[in-house]
């Protein structure tokens, strides 16, 4: 597995590439933002982990032109910053996992084979449109109308969506969310769902439109056109 390293702090950098290096994996270290847009943007990688504080340009501005880019490889973010609106910020510019340092390095490994099983195996076909109510998902056009109205949404916010409509009539727990959305099963993130649900239902809840997002109290959450 290629593995692309963004880190300014020398002994940090020094020590991750050492124990990704002794558990088989090919990693490629940069220490500065610049410099690593210019090798993410030339080359491919199976997995990037980057620091949110970087010099030349900051792990969320560079995951911002990686996205618009429409570079797809899974970002994993280490920060020292560990509160809730530090991960969401992260989260909704972009990366698909945090970790917030100081780390368990055994964690590490695990979340980076979590995020290349996820995203580098072959997934089984889905319908590409998806509707509730006046709701519909144009997955093939990334579009989202209610009603034919143009709905904007976060990356994560379409991923929520998407969750939820893929099961819809029925109860998605916390858990199934975390892993399909976030990539973990950590209940450390079970706020982001409340904020990210919240979001969404301030999105696709238009005035006289049908409230179509259900609460299922200590189950999870169902999307549905039934009262």
């Amino acid at each position: 597995m290629d593995i692309l390293l963004i880190e300014d702090d020398v002994n940090i950098g020094n020590s991750l590439t050492k124990g990704l290096t002794e558990e088989g994996f090919s990693t490629t270290w940069v220490k500065n933002g610049l410099d690593a847009r210019d090798v993410i943007f030339n080359e491919k990688w199976d997995v990037i982990i980057m620091d949110i504080m970087l010099p030349g340009l900051t792990g969320i501005q560079l995951c911002e032109m990686v996205r618009f880019k429409k570079i797809s490889t899974p970002i994993l973010m280490l920060s020292a910053l560990d509160e809730v609106d530090d991960k969401i910020n992260a989260l909704d510019k972009g990366a698909d996992d945090y970790l917030s340092k100081p780390f368990n390095f055994k964690e590490l490994i695990s979340r980076i084979n979590a995020l290349h099983r996820r995203f580098h195996q072959k997934m089984p076909s889905e319908s590409e449109i998806l509707s509730c109510d006046t709701l519909v998902v144009n997955k093939t056009k990334n579009k989202i109308t209610r009603s034919g109205v143009d709905i904007q949404l976060s990356s994560k916010e379409y991923m929520l969506l998407c969750c939820l409509l893929d099961e819809k009539d029925k109860v998605v727990s916390r858990t199934r969310i975390l892993e399909q959305v976030w990539h973990t099963n950590l209940d450390t993130y079970t706020n982001i769902i409340d904020v990210y649900i919240s979001y969404l239902r301030n999105k696709i809840d238009l005035p006289n439109e049908k409230k179509i997002i259900k609460t299922i109290k200590g189950r999870g959450y169902m999307i549905t056109e039934s009262e």
